[in-house]
């Protein structure tokens, strides 16, 4: 790999890589990376789809390799990693520059008793970190804060004055990101990555080699980007922000009468827009352009003290007139769609159906680009995820596809395994005998269990009726479930003991690397192909059909190879890894592409003999080796890079723990304090129903939800947690 990755930027030729779990491809691209960045003294862009694999590229590949390479090269290589403006504190907001997002915020939440609040003594606490931050980077704080006090310290790239802002030359994102334009290697996200190629901001280093790693992720990170959306509280929000600037009234109007228009409008895609939905979105984009010209300051002004709240309305309004008139144009690839948010009411969102010949065009025709994952041939062949990212059809860009393979020996040291007995999955919940068959699996392995569901009520049915019957019994097996914790420490609980099963759903379907006697079966409980509804999936099936093409089999086999592809592979990471990868969805044998979806996987020793796989699974349980250690994350410094203390002889000195009571948990994306779990509890001693706790906390009902199931809180109203 590392050979045909050289080759590819010698001849400047695009190159799709599948390798296998355990070839150490990180290592087999960065190689040759490393080697043209300092030859031709110029960086080379890699972009990750997680969190998880950028700290292993910057805390463990990344610094072995700089001192291995670093005799040969004549240089000890750098690198650094570059994030979002949202991810640094902005020092002139903290200043005073910019408004608050909330009238009086630090005042605005809490009890007399309590002071400044809960959101106010975040925010205090926020402003003294900001005195001895060295990177300013939200991931350095712990234990971390709300969303809603990090948006009074931190600008979104709308909002950030530029060059304008007086405090420019102490600009966290300014200095992290010129410390990256000297660098070998800048590490960043595809998100990130598609933003700095899209819109032209110059936010990455000129450079002229990318390299996209979980490059099965690159279409929906990036449609995901060029997603739009409208709703009333965004139209409201904007002209809240703008109202001591501009007469902004109308456009509050505006969005008061898209939301009547939207009140009872069933959810789904919308094909043609309806005339009164016309009326409504003209409405809103002809108010937000009013108010867009009455903040322009006047030609050749001076801008005063309200630069940064003028820099912040204009940003919020030409989003809303933005995504309004994107909405009213009709592009032809398109797609729009209503969701119902519980806590935001209807959302208008915009889409295109693909986005193949943006990447052909910004991405691919100015650089020589790298892509790989363990899963990119697909049914045999690379051309499914080439035809998605516009590398075929007419005028794409020549390219190569390469499978190195995998240095395991799948048929022996790993069995799949197919449950045909089982009924086919259905749309009324998880069958009793298919939770009967995951409790004889979980207990037969004796935990070591990664539960890969297909939603997330499957998945939290299947945790409440194992930790029953786990209970009822005194089994000795504890069952994680993903929502009550942060998913990297709900993977190390997993990884640290073989007593535990972790079920979940998408994020665990990739990333997840625990290598070792912790995780000896992968239970997959159904195909997991795209939900009937999705508007974007339904929409891309439509139109390859009009094209004499097959929908289905380009558009939900495919998704539910990637994701098949990706799920099994969490299973063997490394060569002495043995188990059983359990398929309870009977289609994998009985339907016309279960073929395609086969030909997909690794190659598994096929079986359907349950009492084969139950007597494996406890063969593999009781001659289990100790579990491996888990590796802890590092602290980085301003660029990304991996920093440690060191002792008097050099050596690495591991960080001091942290306090219990200093610690955060975290809930789907939530940070949780010691004194927030107080508060928590305060409130459900005083009678407060979910509702008010998730008013009070200003979060969705299923983040304090998630917290009070994770405390093993019961209200009042519920029934008393297991």
């Amino acid at each position: 790999m590392a050979q045909a990755v050289s080759k590819a930027i010698s001849n400047h030729t695009h190159l799709l890589v599948q390798a296998g779990t355990g070839t150490g491809k990180s290592l087999a691209y960065l190689v040759p990376a490393l080697q043209h960045a300092v030859d031709s003294d110029k960086p080379v862009i890699i972009a990750t789809a997680t969190l998880a694999l950028q700290a292993q590229i910057v805390d463990r590949d990344l610094p072995r390799l700089a001192e291995s390479v670093r005799a040969l090269l004549g240089r000890k290589p750098t690198y650094a990693l570059v994030k979002g403006r949202r991810n640094y504190v902005c020092l002139h907001k903290i200043d005073g520059g910019f408004p608050d997002d909330d009238e009086d915020s630090l005042m605005s939440v809490g009890t007399v008793d309590s002071g400044l609040g809960r959101l106010g003594a975040e925010v205090v606490r926020l402003r003294a970190w900001a005195e001895h931050t060295v990177s300013g980077d939200r991931d350095e704080l712990v234990p971390g804060v709300s969303e809603r006090a990090w948006r009074q310290v931190s600008v979104s790239a709308h909002e950030c004055l530029g060059s304008k802002c007086p405090q420019v030359n102490d600009c966290f994102v300014e200095r992290s990101r010129a410390a990256a334009g000297d660098v070998d290697i800048v590490v960043t996200n595809h998100s990130f990555m598609a933003i700095d190629s899209f819109e032209g901001r110059q936010m990455l280093p000129e450079h002229d080699v990318l390299v996209v790693d979980e490059a099965h992720e690159l279409v929906d990170r990036v449609t995901s980007t060029v997603t739009d959306e409208l709703s009333a509280g965004m139209i409201s929000a904007a002209a809240k922000r703008s109202a001591r600037l501009a007469d902004s009234g109308a456009l509050g109007e505006s969005g008061d009468i898209l939301a009547e228009v939207l009140e009872n409008a069933p959810e789904g895609r919308i094909t043609a827009l309806p005339e009164m939905l016309v009326l409504a979105l003209t409405r809103v984009r002809d108010a937000a352009r009013a108010v867009q010209s009455e903040l322009k300051p006047e030609k050749g002004a001076q801008e005063g003290g309200d630069a940064g709240p003028r820099q912040v309305a204009r940003a919020a309004v030409d989003e809303v007139f933005d995504n309004a008139e994107r909405m009213l144009e009709g592009r032809e690839l398109d797609v729009i769609w209503l969701s119902q948010d519980p806590r935001r009411g209807p959302v208008l969102r915009v889409a295109p159906m693909s986005v193949a010949m943006l990447l052909r065009d910004k991405i691919f025709n100015q650089r020589t680009v790298v892509l790989t994952s363990a899963t990119l041939e697909l049914g045999g062949s690379f051309n499914a995820v080439a035809g998605t990212i516009g590398l075929r059809g007419d005028g794409a860009p020549a390219w190569e596809g390469l499978d190195v393979g995998s240095p395991f020996d799948y048929p022996k040291q790993a069995i799949a395994y197919v449950a045909n007995h089982l009924p086919p999955p259905g749309r009324d919940g998880m069958a009793d005998a298919t939770l009967d068959e995951i409790e004889a699996l979980v207990r037969a392995s004796g935990g070591r269990a990664l539960g890969l569901f297909s939603s997330r009520r499957a998945a939290e049915a299947a945790t409440e009726a194992l930790r029953e019957r786990f209970a009822a019994d005194g089994t000795d097996i504890e069952v994680l479930c993903q929502g009550e914790d942060q998913i990297t420490t709900l993977v190390r609980q997993f990884a640290r003991s073989p007593k535990v099963a972790l079920f979940g759903t998408l994020t665990l379907w990739q990333g997840v690397d625990v290598p070792g006697s912790a995780c000896q079966l992968v239970i997959i409980d159904r195909i997991p192909f795209p939900r009937p509804d999705d508007p974007l999936a339904s929409a891309r099936t439509q139109a390859i059909s009009r094209m004499g093409g097959n929908g289905f089999m380009a558009v939900s086999a495919t998704h539910a190879a990637l994701r098949l592809a990706q799920g099994a592979g969490r299973l063997i990471r490394r060569a002495d890894d043995r188990g059983v990868v359990a398929f309870l969805d009977s289609r994998m044998m009985s339907a016309r592409y279960a073929p395609f979806l086969q030909s997909s996987l690794p190659p598994f020793w096929p079986t359907t003999d349950r009492a084969l796989v139950l007597q494996a699974l406890e063969r593999l349980d009781e001659n289990a080796e100790p579990i491996t250690p888990v590796h802890e994350p590092a602290l980085r410094g301003l660029t990304g890079a991996a920093t440690e203390t060191t002792d008097d002889e050099g050596d690495p000195v591991p960080a001091p723990p942290q306090p219990v009571s200093s610690r955060s948990a975290v809930t789907q994306g939530h940070s949780w304090t010691a004194e927030d779990d107080t508060e928590l509890r305060e409130g459900v001693d005083s009678g407060l129903d979910l509702d008010e706790l998730a008013d009070h906390f200003e979060l969705d009902p299923e983040v304090v939800q998630a917290r009070l199931t994770a405390l093993k809180i019961t209200l009042l109203d519920q029934t008393p947690l297991p």
